[in-house]
């Protein structure tokens, strides 16, 4: 074991701060990676404040990692040192179940282990750190240009997220898709929806967002509280995916669904969503559907995709010191649309203490 640099927090009453953790010397089959960039997602602040009540403490969060390898074990074929690599959600899963199988590592039956809190044999601590040492199966390559490393990270969780299902529906060109919510998430569904070929169309309760929504690769934009504007979208959309994570009315969206059309939701509302209208599924057969980020086979078709089509998140780089500021504009919405710590500040502070 070797002791790490990282950030986290020994309780939910306590601010995020420096911590020194352990991480294991590479295996056989293990890649280290020296951190570069790490995200900064919602599910970083719902873990570190133990809002989900299942936080294992220390708790070092980030689970949108894009880093160097400086070290493999003498049986990792995919990897070498100076490869630049990216680290998602998931760190291990069961490797034997039928979801594992079918490259659906999100979905283990035995329950996949994540980056950080994880559910394995130990705690497992994120990229809010120096370096982490991660099996070659759960390790991604990263195709992006030097410059645009950064903005990468955020992919590893926000762009799965909304690729996956948005493969899995089959949206691409002849398709008029939907949009709910332009943040982390949202920003990131119209660009990869626009890239597929698909017509886009992004739902806001802000009016002031419709330029932004154009820029990103929207082809409308409606304001959701506006009954006229929601009208005029009425059963015409082959997908919608909402990505907002607060507790609201499904049936608005569901209406706007053709013949076989799918509200697929991505955002997880800390209180349940209102039930729906049953009979704004059944006379059209609507499907209300989730999805969970994506496995790492299409984690790494998605990093391919975007690469070749030139998509990042738009991102605002932050300090490592500054987290936990950047945690409470989050809870605001303040933010355009994703913070992404520069790990270079956390050794800088190390090397400085």
């Amino acid at each position: 074991m070797t002791q790490t640099h990282a950030y986290g927090t020994a309780s939910a009453s306590q601010p995020l701060g420096p911590l020194s953790i352990e991480r294991r010397q590479p295996g056989p089959h293990d890649v280290k990676i020296d951190i570069l960039f790490c995200g900064v997602c919602h599910s970083d602040l719902h873990t570190a404040r133990n809002e989900w009540q299942n936080t294992l403490y220390p708790s070092v969060p980030g689970h949108e990692i894009v880093g160097t390898v400086v070290a493999v074990g003498d049986k990792v074929t995919k990897f070498k040192p100076g490869d630049t690599v990216g680290v998602g959600c998931m760190v291990d899963s069961c490797q034997h179940c039928a979801s594992c199988a079918d490259g659906e590592e999100q979905y283990c039956e035995n329950g996949f282990t994540g980056t950080y809190n994880g559910r394995g044999k130990e705690n497992t601590w994120g990229g809010y750190s120096e370096n982490v040492v991660v099996d070659e199966k759960f390790v991604l390559h990263i195709g992006h240009k030097p410059e645009q490393l950064a903005a990468v990270a955020p992919l590893l969780c926000a762009g799965i997220t909304t690729y996956s299902p948005l493969r899995h529906w089959n949206v691409g060109p002849g398709k008029k898709v939907g949009i709910v919510g332009l943040g982390g998430l949202g920003h990131m569904g119209v660009k990869l929806a626009h890239a597929m070929g698909a017509h886009v169309v992004l739902f806001t309760t802000s009016p002031g967002k419709q330029e932004d929504a154009k820029r990103l690769g929207a082809d409308e934009v409606v304001v959701s509280k506006d009954p006229a504007q929601m009208a005029s979208h009425a059963a015409s959309f082959d997908f919608i995916l909402s990505t907002v994570a607060a507790s609201h009315n499904l049936d608005p969206f569901l209406a706007l669904l053709k013949r076989d059309g799918t509200l697929c939701l991505v955002g997880a509302p800390e209180h349940p969503h209102p039930s729906p209208t049953v009979f704004n599924l059944i006379l059209k057969r609507r499907q209300l559907a989730g999805s969970l980020i994506g496995g790492i086979r299409e984690t790494q078709e998605m990093l391919d995709f975007c690469a070749r089509h030139g998509i990042v998140s738009d991102i605002e780089m932050i300090a490592m010191k500054d987290i936990n500021t950047a945690y409470e504009r989050m809870l605001k919405g303040d933010v355009k649309y994703r913070f992404v710590i520069d790990m270079a500040t956390l050794k800088q502070g190390a090397k400085a203490a």
